[in-house]
């Protein structure tokens, strides 16, 4: 038995002992009668809400898959290990001292010597010294 059948009995009983809705507990018995109706209605709206939402949140789920699916069709990328994604380039793993997020840089991002941590919105500041000791300045001598 639904919510709102169990109101629809509990009105009927109500109804079959014929209350005198002009005493104080026959105004008391309708008014709470009335209430758990309204509530009833406030539910089945959210119900449908949640569905409708449940929903939408498939679909953007399939329409995310198939955008994964394409963005990474051309690549090796394994969720489970992230070092086989940057095998053909230097990456450089940088953790943010505000919300400890490790942030994965290439040389590029590195030569900018700042950047906005994605996660906290922390200006992170670093220097860049290339392998070869040369502190990331060309030599044009």
């Amino acid at each position: 038995m639904t919510i709102s059948e169990k109101i629809s009995y509990i009105k009927g009983l109500a109804e079959g002992l014929e209350l005198d809705t002009t005493t104080k507990e026959g105004k008391v018995l309708t008014a709470i009668i009335d209430l758990l109706e309204d509530m009833v209605d406030e539910i089945d709206a959210i119900d449908e809400a949640c569905a409708e939402i449940g929903e939408q949140l498939d679909a953007v789920d399939e329409d995310l898959s198939l955008i994964e699916d394409e963005f990474y069709a051309d690549e090796d990328y394994d969720d489970e290990d992230e070092d086989e994604y940057y095998d053909d380039e230097d990456v450089y793993e940088v953790q943010c001292p505000n919300c400890n997020d490790i942030i994965y840089l290439d040389e590029s991002m590195l030569e900018e010597e700042e950047m906005i941590c994605p996660n906290c919105g922390t200006r992170l500041e670093f220097e860049f010294e290339c392998e070869c000791g040369c502190d990331g300045e060309e030599n044009n001598d």
